[in-house]
């Protein structure tokens, strides 16, 4: 056949393709720094949220590395067939703004409904992951935190005793796995002890609410967990 078909393409996967053909030609050389966020986004044309999740992939594939404070730098030339995994790679991950949209559609009301259950067995189960997750945070260990947060949420989702609700979350939950979300979280919304220490408050608050059956309280947690989320990503 002649041609091919034609298929939309995401912003973000086009921002990246722009930074690693920048790289590749020299303009940003290994070990020097990119453009803001905010000169990124001026000069594509495009929002900051997808420059941020553009530089998140890039950082998942180790081409640059994010320096708090001082912004993001080139670690090393990629080849032109990590220019096309770039690209892959966004494509074949569901957007960071749809995870969240979802999840925060979603699992407010689960939070609620398991406050109604009054399960002693849930609230235990639940207050031992939040203890690792304490645990973790006081050590900034990112990726242990990660890992017993979506621990947390997946018992959540199975307390609430309906097999249909945990097979609508699951796919979202699984999510937090994806290297370009996990990127982002790790460098914009968990990027030090105090973040880290902070979603854990925002985690005790929900189950506190569940514990007290006050399913009104476990709600509006879970909508301020994502709400906090959802201002960072569009800040």
């Amino acid at each position: 056949m002649p041609f091919e078909k034609v298929r939309p393409r995401k912003v973000t996967a086009i921002a990246a393709e722009q930074i690693v053909e920048a790289i590749q030609r020299g303009d940003y050389p290994v070990g020097s720094k990119l453009p803001s966020e905010f000169e990124l986004a001026e000069q594509m044309g495009v929002s900051r949220p997808s420059i941020r999740e553009a530089l998140s992939a890039l950082q998942a594939m180790s081409v640059i590395e994010s320096r708090p404070g001082s912004g993001n730098y080139v670690v090393r030339l990629p080849s032109s067939d990590e220019e096309d995994a770039a690209v892959h790679l966004i494509e074949s991950e569901a957007g960071c703004r749809e995870v969240m949209e979802a999840r925060e559609a979603l699992e407010p009301p689960v939070a609620a409904l398991v406050a109604t259950k009054g399960s002693p067995d849930v609230v235990l189960d639940l207050r031992g992951i939040l203890g690792s997750m304490r645990k973790h945070a006081a050590r900034d260990d990112f990726d242990s935190y990660l890992d017993a947060d979506k621990a947390f949420h997946f018992a959540l989702a199975e307390a609430a005793g309906n097999p249909l609700v945990t097979a609508a979350l699951s796919p979202l939950l699984n999510s937090m796995d994806q290297r370009v979300y996990r990127e982002f979280t790790r460098h914009y919304y968990l990027k030090n002890v105090d973040d880290l220490e902070t979603v854990s408050d925002l985690h005790s608050d929900v189950l506190n609410a569940i514990e007290r059956g006050d399913g009104a309280t476990a709600y509006a947690k879970m909508v301020e967990h994502w709400t906090r989320m959802r201002e960072i990503w569009e800040a």
